[in-house]
């Protein structure tokens, strides 16, 4: 899955991350808390998505690992704000406010009809989005080439509730 998407071109990439950015801003409802995941290994880039809610108040925050088994947490992030490493490469914010999103977009490696996601396995969606009272909006942005038949997820696996590709938005069958 990942490979398929290292394979799009540099502007493929561009063309395909604004068309969601297109459809995510159509379809999806106005958020107060936003959170993202920096595109890393060629995910969709929707930082425009967050540019352009934050011309209507909206705040954006990016996911901190806090400890491997727990939760994640959610950072406060501008586009001036300081980002560091994480321990998987991830850029995440070095200071800022920790804030509680009510809508949160999850990359999606993989991704059914059904609304379930492949990640990369670590779980930490699937136990953030069980933990989360109220349960944020669980938003999968990927694009349409690693849609497949079945996840066939497991007991654990989190259900989202939208997904976006360059080929529109869709709330999956129940």
């Amino acid at each position: 899955m990942v490979a398929r998407r290292a394979a799009l071109s540099d502007a493929e990439h561009a063309a395909l991350s604004a068309r969601i950015v297109v459809h995510a801003l159509a379809a999806l409802p106005l958020p107060v808390v936003a959170a993202f995941c920096w595109p890393i290994r060629h995910e969709p880039d929707i930082r425009s998505l967050l540019a352009r809610w934050a011309t209507s108040g909206v705040r954006a925050a990016l996911p901190v690992v806090i400890t491997e088994d727990a939760p994640l947490r959610f950072r406060e992030w501008t586009p001036d704000g300081q980002l560091a490493a994480d321990r998987y490469g991830i850029p995440t914010p070095t200071a800022g406010a920790w804030l509680t999103p009510d809508l949160i977009l999850l990359p999606l490696n993989g991704f059914d009809d059904a609304g379930y996601r492949l990640g990369y396995g670590g779980g930490y969606f699937d136990r953030t989005l069980a933990a989360l009272v109220p349960r944020p909006l669980a938003v999968g942005v990927g694009f349409a080439i690693n849609r497949i038949d079945n996840i066939r997820p497991e007991p654990h696996d989190q259900r989202l509730d939208w997904i976006v590709t360059e080929d529109g938005a869709f709330r999956p069958a129940a």
